[in-house]
């Protein structure tokens, strides 16, 4: 090149030298961060070095950024790191310009106080950070994502659906449909949270429009699809409509594989307003079989629930090597609480326990997961007790969930089971009523869930035939039965089959009796639902014996032989295990320990 002057002479070239010099150290600190390991110690030796030299302040306050950055992210040094991005956030606000390394400190910085639990410093300094951003789209859209997200981590649902309005209404300002229903479907997602679903109509409308109409990266716009259908699909099995759910979950699923057959096109969007994503592809795929299990388990089609959980568990597990995103981890928290009901149904309770250990195990690891999962757990813990005939567990684990629940739902899914406790000890009418009262489904029904009015419906045919009001138990369960005819729900209708059988046999009417039974037999076969296999068994036993069928009887008599013993066997390994120990708690995070216990304490009278 061409001889210039030497380095350091004359006053230009002190400044040039500096910045060298400078550049060098950034370059080396750099290299050493995005090593494999990441050398951060050296990484921290060289950007504290620029230290020493007092640099102008735009770069003082970018290295104050990467030092404060580095610390977060690879260090357990918060104090440190906040000291440095507060300094970054400071000096940057008085520097014309410079948005990258402002916004971004404020965007660090308020992450780490949200970790330090000081959410209310972030929310000041986030709405600072929004107000000053509004010429640098990119940095606005991501600031209002993040307070939105701060809102409702705090269940602050008014407040963020407030902030993702603004969003919508800027992007749309600034030419960014896409980024515009991103922030829509994310309203739409709170907005179903909070179950006001006079608004979510008219915004889904809204979205699948603007989805449609959007004409963008193929990657980004099914993104935008399979969030779409997402909320669709989950707000139909909220309802408990699991037939009319089918098309929308057939779309989701397509729409998946298509996404599965896109490559990533390395094409940064020309509007920055444009630079987000909602998921990485394969955590959209573990969400849609999420959704496919939620349905499969609605439906009571349990070995397709079970098909669909092992292969996103296996996903799951590979996503967890390279990502500690806490969203796997919900994920993972979800398909466990719906494989245990399934496990409970097809008469694996061992397992169902291991499993409820598991779930445990994951909460002990992230408070916000425990709390967000902490009355589904003793919900769960409770449908154990039961089908292990824990009665008086059963009901201080439901006791415990309904105080610990705000979700109307699991509210009326928990009181339902708790009904049939009370109804199965015999004795607490009192309770019951008061119970039932809650849960009428032929009037002021608290939820619109199709499926748990059919459940309630079908709890209130239980109580009546127990207390021999076979006239009135029909009427509730030939409610039931259209209801959960209407939508797929089989397991619903297999145990109103069974029971209309059972009140018929009583009644002396064999024949309407066996009508009831035989079909009832067949669905519990295919979901496959072991108590009502046994149940039915044992009915079409009795019915064939009354009837002089003695082939038939004997055949049906070996069946519920069959069952009992496999029921027992895996009743006493369930109790036997020192999971089992949990039936007891009901205060506090999960306990960490179990300690083993020398065989079953429960009465087995119930499965004989």
């Amino acid at each position: 090149g061409a001889a210039g002057p030497a380095p350091g002479s004359g006053s230009g070239g002190g400044a040039a030298a500096g910045e060298s010099w400078y550049l060098a150290l950034l370059g080396l600190a750099e290299h050493f961060r995005t090593s494999s390991p990441p050398k951060v110690r050296l990484c921290v030796h060289c950007l504290q070095a620029v230290l020493p030299r007092k640099p102008p302040a735009r770069m003082e306050a970018r290295r104050h950024l990467q030092l404060g950055s580095v610390l977060y992210h690879h260090t357990r040094n918060g104090d440190q790191a906040r000291g440095h991005l507060e300094k970054a956030w400071l000096i940057s606000q008085q520097i014309p310009q410079f948005e990258d390394v402002k916004f971004e400190a404020a965007s660090l910085l308020s992450e780490l106080y949200c970790q330090e639990n000081s959410v209310d410093t972030a929310k000041p300094l986030l709405r600072k950070a929004i107000q000053i951003s509004q010429q640098t789209p990119y940095w606005h859209c991501r600031l209002l994502f993040q307070l939105a997200q701060l809102h409702t981590l705090e269940k602050d649902l008014v407040s963020a659906c407030d902030l993702l309005g603004v969003g919508a209404e800027y992007a749309r300002v600034v030419g960014s449909e896409y980024t515009r229903a991103l922030f829509l479907l994310s309203k739409g997602m709170l907005l179903l949270m909070e179950r006001k679903l006079q608004e979510v109509h008219p915004l889904l409308t809204l979205c699948g429009q603007i989805v449609e109409n959007w004409q963008g990266n193929p990657i980004q716009k099914e993104s935008l699809r399979v969030f779409f259908l997402v909320l669709q699909v989950t707000h139909y099995l909220d309802a408990g409509q699991v037939k009319s759910v089918k098309p929308c979950l057939k779309q989701l699923q397509q729409c998946i594989q298509t996404i599965s057959t896109l490559h990533d096109d390395e094409i940064l969007p020309s509007n920055p307003a444009d630079l987000f994503h909602w998921l990485p592809k394969e955590h959209m795929c573990v969400l849609v079989y999420l959704v496919t299990v939620m349905h499969s388990m609605q439906a009571g089609y349990l070995e397709k629930a079970q098909k669909y959980t092992d292969k996103a568990l296996m996903q799951l597990e590979k996503l967890k090597m390279l990502d500690c995103s806490p969203i796997l981890s919900s994920f993972q928290v979800i398909l466990l609480e719906h494989i245990i009901m399934c496990r409970l149904v097809t008469g694996h309770k061992a397992t169902a326990l291991q499993e409820i250990s598991q779930v445990c195990q994951l909460c002990q690891q992230s408070p916000r997961l425990f709390s967000n999962h902490a009355a589904q757990l003793h919900t769960l813990l409770g449908l154990y007790c039961i089908s292990v005939n824990c009665m008086d567990n059963a009901e201080a684990q439901f006791t415990t969930a309904l105080r610990l629940t705000t979700h109307q739902e699991l509210w009326a899914f928990i009181v339902t089971n708790l009904a049939s406790v009370y109804i199965r000890e015999g004795n607490r009418h009192q309770e019951l009523y008061s119970l039932l009262e809650r849960i009428n489904p032929d009037h002021n029904f608290p939820v619109s869930s199709h499926c748990l009015r059919a459940a309630a419906f079908y709890i209130r045919g239980l109580f009546s035939f127990f207390q021999g009001r076979y006239n009135e138990a029909k009427r509730f369960l030939r409610e039931t039965l259209k209801m959960s005819n209407a939508e797929d729900l089989n397991r619903l209708t297999a145990c109103s089959l069974v029971l209309l059988g059972h009140i018929f046999y009583v009644l002396g009417n064999h024949r309407e009796s066996n009508n009831m039974v035989v079909p009832a037999m067949q669905l519990a076969s295919k979901i496959p639902d072991m108590s009502v296999q046994l149940w039915s068994s044992a009915l079409l036993r009795d019915l064939n014996k009354a009837c002089g069928n003695a082939m038939d009887a004997h055949e049906a008599a070996q069946m519920h032989q069959n069952f009992s013993q496999q029921l027992l066997q895996d009743h006493i390994e369930a109790c036997s295990l020192p999971e089992h120990n949990l039936i007891t708690w009901t205060d506090g995070p999960p306990p960490v320990q179990f300690q083993a216990q020398n065989g079953p304490t429960t009465s087995l009278a119930s499965l004989l």
